[in-house]
């Protein structure tokens, strides 16, 4: 990425004014310190001891960081068990009665199960599993929504020792045969089915679809009764209800695990080819996981916690369960759709359960805007002490509504950055300490080492676009970064040559970092345009054109172009569509005051929705395949694959 790209230029563009955490936050937040990020850097890597000093070992550990890597030893010569660290702990520290898991059920329905009743239910299932023949380094596959079974099933696998593969319930049959294959996974716990805005779905037959589909047989399956009426199973499949009732009361001894054990597999969610699978330890990353739910979201023991994504993606895992559990919080955990049965959903939950900190996604914040402030407004939600994004980047428009409308500008915003490969949060604020800026996600964590370097791996300068690397190790990294090489000495087209570094895994975002040290990410490298011999990052142009009165959200991607190589199209959701003729000359008009007339896109189609994954990613992928002309590939990741028909052929603006 060039230094003289408009995107690099544009980068500090998209900023908006730094805002300081609110004197009221500070004083009770559970980081203070402004110097630790330079004790975690003059300490290095023994200052991870912060993060292991939040759970309770097994074995002591004999090094922080063992190894000089790859292959890295993270607690090295420790063992831990992670459901003993998310329950037995909590309980007993005399803290049984506190509500654990707080559920909102689709058709209205609630459960709360306190430490007590979290330690009872894993307890029994985790007995069950091992009486259906699984043992320690079995991996488990999990296809089920978001009821409390599946979180239970996640900390009765832990127990027992033996690594779940959590499938997204609204993949495909096709997607669970792939990931079970991948996984060589011989147990499935399942569910009869869920609801979808009150209709009901029915996952077992998809279950059952990928059961024939498999290469090797599955020993047993687990099905949760959700809708009532379940038809009769097989020999080889169990009803949940009955397993646990006939292991009433049974205990399992928490099974240790060395830190470097997998604790889970979690597969990518498949939006830029095929799903690969991504395996996390059991010392780091509930080390790291649980160190930033405490320092970047400020969970405390005392806190309802509520953290939107689906079990099925790694923020699920990681800040659903894990993270706040480890932490003896309340989570919550919601079925249903934000805007189901009224746009209100989300908003009246809050004040319901008073929930203290929120964590989204903007996708899901786009959409809160083109409904209305007057839903979040006609709710009480002084609760909320903190608010949390993650996911892809939010512009700064979007960060100013979700500070003002619904933190009352009093509640700061962590804008978090990391992937599923990192496994927990690697860069953002800390939210009692750092400055915040919109449209910026913030400094590396304390103990995070993150540089953004040009093509031939050299620091970029303030505000010039370059490739984000991390190059040091970190806690929570995978089993097969720790083992394998090829993370850090892939030298494919594209990618800068990282040869010069003794260690740095190349994320694939492309960013910008300024003179205060905060990155601004750019998208994903794949996600830049050529014009002309000029590079713009989608992310740049999707923040201009969103920054218009008017604009919901917007995905920009590149085709080909007679005259310029390749043009920049824009795919726009307006908040109400009574004048496009007006609005497309105001977004013609904002790119070009924001970046340039070279980055104004080449035609602009206005869509009610954009395609999206499951987990409310926008899929670049498919909307450039549209403008092309080419074949859509796998869309088993899309949420909304009705949208992509309706799309229109895009017109070309007439120069």
């Amino acid at each position: 990425m060039p230094s003289e790209d408009p995107a690099a230029r544009s980068a500090s563009a998209s900023v908006g004014a730094a805002v300081a955490p609110p004197p009221a936050f500070a004083e009770q937040a559970n980081v203070t310190a402004a110097s630790l990020r330079e004790e975690f850097a003059e300490n290095w890597p023994a200052c991870w001891e912060r993060a292991a000093d939040l759970l309770d070992w097994r074995d002591d550990y004999e090094a922080v960081l063992g190894g000089d890597g790859p292959p890295f030893r993270w607690f090295e010569g420790g063992s831990l068990n992670a459901s003993y660290n998310c329950i037995d702990r909590h309980v007993e520290a005399g803290r049984k009665n506190q509500v654990a898991l707080r559920w909102a059920g689709r058709l209205g329905e609630s459960r709360a199960y306190t430490y007590l009743d979290l330690h009872r239910e894993v307890n029994e299932f985790a007995a069950a599993l091992r009486a259906l023949g699984v043992e320690e380094g079995d991996i488990v596959t999990l296809y089920m929504p978001m009821i409390p079974e599946l979180p239970v099933a996640m900390l009765a696998c832990a127990r027992i020792g033996a690594p779940h593969s959590v499938v997204f319930a609204g993949f495909s049959a096709d997607a669970l045969a792939t990931r079970m294959e991948s996984a060589d996974s011989e147990y499935l716990v399942t569910c009869d089915g869920y609801y979808r805005r009150g209709t009901p779905v029915h996952q077992k037959s998809k279950a059952d679809n990928a059961r024939v589909e498999l290469d090797h047989s599955v020993e047993a399956t687990v099905v949760v009764d959700r809708l009532g009426d379940q038809p009769p199973l097989d020999d080889d499949e169990y009803d949940y209800e009955r397993l646990v009732r006939q292991h009433h009361s049974a205990t399992v001894d928490p099974v240790p695990r060395d830190a470097g054990d997998m604790l889970f597999l979690i597969h990518t969610s498949g939006t830029t080819g095929e799903p690969t699978g991504v395996r996390h330890t059991t010392g780091g990353y509930l080390a790291q996981t649980a160190w930033t739910a405490r320092s970047v979201l400020d969970i405390k023991p005392e806190d309802t916690y509520w953290c939107s994504a689906d079990i099925g993606w790694i923020t699920g895992h990681s800040y659903i369960v894990y993270g706040p559990l480890a932490l003896g919080a309340t989570t919550m955990l919601y079925e249903g759709a934000p805007d189901y049965p009224e746009k209100d959903r989300v908003w009246e939950l809050i004040e319901r359960n008073a929930v203290d900190v929120f964590y989204t996604a903007p996708t899901a914040i786009r959409a809160f805007m083109k409904w209305g402030a007057e839903y979040p407004e006609s709710h009480d939600l002084s609760s909320l002490r903190l608010l949390g994004t993650v996911g892809e980047p939010i512009n700064p428009r979007a960060w100013k509504w979700y500070h003002e409308h619904i933190g009352n500008g009093e509640c700061p915003v962590v804008d978090t950055w990391w992937q599923t490969e990192t496994g927990a949060m690697m860069v953002t604020t800390l939210p009692g300490v750092d400055d915040m800026k919109p449209g910026s996600a913030g400094r590396p964590l304390p103990g995070i080492s993150v540089e953004v370097v040009d093509e031939d791996g050299a620091p970029t300068d303030p505000g010039e676009a370059g490739y984000l690397t991390v190059d040091k190790p970190w806690p929570a990294m995978p089993l097969s970064m720790v083992e394998d090489t090829g993370w850090f000495a892939d030298h494919e087209q594209g990618r800068p040559p990282l040869d010069r570094f003794d260690w740095a895994y190349f994320t694939e975002d492309a960013a910008a970092v300024d003179e205060d040290g905060y990155i601004t990410l750019l998208g994903r490298v794949d996600d830049v345009i050529n014009v002309s011999g000029h590079r713009f990052g989608t992310m740049e142009i999707e923040s201009a054109i969103t920054a218009v009165e008017g604009v919901a959200e917007a995905a920009v991607v590149g085709a080909p172009h007679d005259l310029k190589g390749e043009a920049i199209y824009a795919y726009v959701t307006p908040v109400n569509a009574d004048d496009e003729a007006t609005l497309r000359e105001r977004i013609v008009a904002g790119v070009e005051d924001a970046i340039g007339p070279i980055a104004v896109p080449a035609g602009i189609v206005f869509t009610p929705d954009l395609p999206k994954t499951r987990s409310g990613k926008i899929m670049r992928r498919l909307l450039g395949a549209v403008a092309r002309d080419d074949d859509l590939g796998d869309i088993s990741a899309l949420r909304n694959p009705e949208v992509i028909g309706e799309l229109d052929p895009i017109p070309e603006r007439e120069d």
